[in-house]
């Protein structure tokens, strides 16, 4: 028997890490006998949250300071004007954010939803928690505490029935779903439906299946990263974007990881099965796998196996173990103490699940399958910005993709998942169907005719800047001055011919960085200091928007100090005028970033 109560967990995921956070937290619940759902927060009918007694957010924060996908309308609803300030006056609640201290808007969605609710009249069980990737200990070295207090004071308020001990987190708990599997079936099950895979998954994502047109290497054979250039026909898709925005991909796992953990699981690909929830209120069954589904279809398109697991991975593997060497390591790896290693082994050299589970044979020949998708979880889709504009190339989207690959400590590569699938399909071969999505990405750029427009975008970052470029040159928008940087000029300088006509048509102002070219390194910062002037003419008189896109390390910091110090120079302002002229430009919209990790 459970508590009479039951406490609602409601996340807001981009990346799946607040969904495990969220769904760990309702694992805790159950060991405590305690009566939980678990929901994104935009599957969740939010005018229901008057009549709840305890609820858990989890949220990330994404972009710059902004609420994840799946709980945008959520958001639109809560900071509604018209909501009554003492509305939530019944609810307990307690937030728990996911951010990075690295970027400027630190878990800025969890701060904004504790004050928002306290507005509305909610009492706040304990204060915001705040994880930071840059923790010592990762996001858990925040978590682990607020988690400790948090079921000090809910247990307090929701008691469970009195004789009842909690579970050990040994115990297996049930799976989410039961696997059942069809070889003794003759008929169609009901549900069966002759749709393939692309079909369904466009009507569920609102997704298009394109073909892809071409899929180039823009680096030079000698350079050590593959780039791609990579097209992709949407004719008949009424697919309509700006520049800044971005396209959605779902990707595949390698067909030799898909063989190799049915080998290790000792799994049919080609058996069908249905899936039950165990509780159908709780866990529907995903709606987009098949039904019903092979092993194959599962593994290859649904579970996230190529992937470096989180704890909750660990602790679950832990509950499965019978070799006493194994669940000893296990137990340490789930354990808050054992973080550490834990990063050493996992994080680190970036091991996948895959590779987890041929470490550990013994625990791995135990798990049943009715827990795959506990133990996986669903392969999230890429976002990629757009590298082109509907007004040069219509009916068509670029993507600039650069195939990541890397050497850890571990002997086989590191590949990125997407990538490394997207630029194994080759289109001479024969027709490629890849489903898409587009939706509004972060950069917006001016409607004006006369505003000019300063882009810094080394790499990859390059491509919003292109499909803006190209969008402004057609609508005759000539104020386009473009930072690019790359190591060489003879390896990875992307569309170098496109730049020379844009700048013979006087369409384009540009500055280049290659870094390796020459015994000092040169980056766009150093490009962007030297054109100080030119800077504090387009942004002081005409009113510039300056943009930054790459890669979130080092350069977007080293470039805003180069527009700073340029502000200084030429404005002849102080250090603090300047850092408050950079803000009430970004407040304005004319100082906008798009870093990712």
């Amino acid at each position: 028997m459970a508590s009479s109560h039951t406490l609602l967990v409601l996340y807001g995921s981009q990346t799946g890490t607040a969904q495990d956070t969220a769904e760990r937290i309702g694992r805790q619940a159950q060991r405590r006998h305690v009566r939980v759902r678990v929901v994104a927060l935009d599957s969740y009918t939010v005018a229901n949250l008057i009549s709840e007694a305890l609820v858990v957010f989890v949220c990330a924060t994404t972009g710059q300071g902004d609420p994840p996908d799946n709980m945008k309308n959520f958001w639109r609803f809560l900071f509604r004007k018209s909501l009554p300030v003492g509305s939530l006056c019944r609810l307990d609640f307690a937030v728990l954010g996911l951010g990075d201290s690295s970027y400027p808007k630190f878990n800025f969605v969890a701060k904004k939803l504790h004050k928002r609710l306290l507005q509305l009249g909610a009492t706040a069980l304990l204060p915001v928690g705040l994880a930071d990737d840059q923790h010592d200990f990762g996001p858990d070295g925040v978590i682990d505490p607020w988690l400790t207090a948090f079921w000090e004071k809910a247990l307090a308020l929701f008691p469970p029935p009195a004789g009842l001990q909690p579970l050990s987190d040994t115990e297996l708990l049930p799976p989410r779903y039961v696997f059942h599997f069809m070889d003794d079936v003759t008929e169609k099950p009901a549900d069966w439906s002759q749709d393939n895979e692309h079909e369904r998954e466009s009507r569920l994502e609102h997704s298009f299946v394109a073909h892809m047109v071409s899929n180039q290497r823009v680096t030079h054979p000698d350079h050590f990263q593959d780039v791609r250039l990579i097209e992709f026909d949407i004719t008949g898709s009424n697919i309509d974007f700006s520049a800044g925005d971005v396209v959605m991909i779902r990707p595949k796992n390698a067909p030799d990881d898909v063989e190799q953990l049915c080998n290790l699981l000792r799994l049919d690909p080609e058996r069908q099965f249905n899936l039950r929830p165990t509780d159908g209120a709780a866990a529907p069954v995903p709606a987009r796998l098949p039904r019903p589904c092979t092993i194959r279809q599962l593994v290859e398109s649904f579970l996230d196996i190529a992937s470096v697991p989180r704890r909750s991975f660990f602790e679950l593997l832990m509950s499965f173990a019978t070799n006493e060497l194994e669940a000893e390591k296990l137990a340490e790896f789930s354990s808050a103490q054992g973080q550490e290693e834990l990063y050493s082994y996992c994080n680190r050299p970036r091991r996948t699940a895959l590779e987890v589970l041929a470490d550990f044979p013994h625990t791995t020949a135990a798990i049943s399958v009715d827990y795959l998708l506990d133990l996986f979880p669903e392969i999230q889709p890429r976002s990629f910005s757009i590298a082109s504009s509907l007004l040069a190339h219509p009916n068509r989207i670029q993507i600039l993709l650069a195939v990541v690959r890397y050497k850890t400590r571990l002997q086989k590569p590191r590949k990125g998942l997407c990538s490394t699938w997207l630029a194994s399909l080759d289109p001479t071969q024969g027709q490629v169907s890849v489903p898409l999505w587009v939706k509004k990405g972060g950069l917006r750029f001016p409607s004006g005719t006369d505003t000019p427009v300063i882009m810094v975008g080394p790499g990859t970052g390059v491509a919003p800047f292109r499909a803006a470029i190209q969008e402004r040159t057609a609508q005759h928008r000539n104020g386009n001055v473009l930072f690019f940087g790359c190591r060489s000029e003879s390896g990875d300088f992307y569309f170098c011919s496109e730049w020379e006509e844009r700048q013979r048509a006087g369409q384009l102002t540009l500055f280049t960085a290659f870094s390796r070219d020459q015994e000092e390194k040169v980056y766009v910062q150093h490009r962007v200091s030297e054109q100080a002037g030119l800077l504090w003419e387009l942004i002081s008189k005409r009113n510039a928007h300056f943009y930054i896109a790459g890669n979130a390390k080092q350069m977007p910091t080293a470039v805003c100090d180069a527009l700073k110090r340029a502000f200084q120079s030429e404005g002849g302002i102080s250090e603090d005028q300047a850092a408050e002229m950079l803000m009430t430009m970004e407040k304005a919209g004319r100082f906008q970033s798009e870093t990712w990790c």
